[in-house]
């Protein structure tokens, strides 16, 4: 299989289902012309003309709702966003509108738009453009919240996304899109709402997903392994509303011990949503207490080793798991 970029696997999963179906179109700031902020439509404006590949203008607010209106009318808009920080001035298209209409329609509308771009802290952004979405948008029913964290995940899960007839939170990151991975030659998809047990191990449930287990937790699995010779269970979410929570209660019943990361704050964050959900279920098949490793309580640094020490870490990672095995 070959590999390509994180960006590339999002460029190729538009632009077939853009050839497919010609409802689809891509609409954002600098996504024509510049060919996206972090060139994820490079070449998206010269195949499909710009009245598929539209430039907007710096405001959220305008055009997350010209998308919502379209897509009430049956088209299929894909809304870029540079940050999902900047999506903070637009969450009464999104929460009110996006995630209301057919409910409050009675199903006489649908409304299939996907809202993807970068989430998290990426690269001494600051505070303001910094934040973690996912627990804003999880919480919200009507949407749907996907996390990739791979290019064979990222391609499958918003090819999906397209084709659902819901409105699609899609959370990359900005440095996950110059990562390389295998994706197959003939067309798949990946299931919205299920788990992907990554790697089967019998002493703890490590749950995670996105960037942050690229960057740390797939090394603290390695090196829990390695080094204490702890065989971890690792379950990426990938979805993170509708959560797969009967893959996640299987693999506790098998393990005994959970450890949840992410890079949200603790108190209301992602994976205080994830702990609640599996704390009472699991109950009676827990040796030790759910652990949660999540970024330190305060605004984002903008110095990087600051923004590096606040993050979850491998080290948290193993200290938390070595926590629940009693190690």
């Amino acid at each position: 299989m070959p590999q390509i970029q994180f960006r590339e696997a999002l460029r190729a999963a538009m632009t077939e289902e853009m050839e497919r179906d010609e409802n689809v179109f891509l609409m954002g700031e600098e996504v024509a012309q510049y060919h996206g902020a972090y060139k994820v439509s490079e070449g998206m404006l010269e195949k499909f003309g710009p009245r598929r590949v539209l430039d907007t203008p710096i405001s959220e607010a305008a055009f997350s709702g010209l998308g919502v209106g379209a897509a009430c009318c049956g088209l299929r808009p894909i809304i870029e966003f540079m940050s999902w920080s900047f999506t903070l001035v637009c969450l009464d298209q999104i929460v009110n509108n996006a995630a209301n209409v057919r409910y409050m329609s009675g199903g006489q509308y649908k409304v299939p738009i996907v809202f993807r771009g970068g989430n998290g802290i990426a690269h001494q952004l600051g505070a303001t453009h910094s934040h973690r979405l996912e627990s804003v948008c999880a919480r919200i029913p009507g949407l749907i919240v996907v996390a990739p964290s791979t290019p064979y995940d990222a391609k499958g899960l918003l090819k999906t996304s397209i084709r659902c007839n819901d409105p699609v939170i899609f959370l990359e990151s900005e440095k996950m899109l110059g990562e390389k991975g295998e994706i197959p030659n003939e067309e798949y998809f990946l299931p919205i709402g299920k788990a992907n047990v990554e790697r089967q191990g019998k002493d703890v449930t490590v749950v995670s997903y996105g960037w942050p287990l690229q960057r740390v937790v797939r090394p603290a699995v390695a090196a829990l392994e390695q080094e204490h010779g702890i065989d971890v269970e690792l379950i990426d979410v990938r979805t993170l509303r509708p959560l797969d929570v009967e893959t996640i209660a299987a693999s506790i019943k098998k393990t005994n011990r959970c450890v949840i990361v992410d890079e949200d704050w603790g108190y209301c964050g992602m994976g205080s949503g994830i702990l609640l959900k599996l704390q009472k279920r699991c109950f009676d098949d827990l040796d030790a207490p759910i652990e949660y490793v999540h970024s330190d309580e305060i605004p984002v640094p903008f110095s990087h080793p600051l923004e590096e020490a606040m993050l979850p870490s491998v080290d948290r990672i193993v200290t938390a798991v070595k926590e629940a095995c009693y190690r």
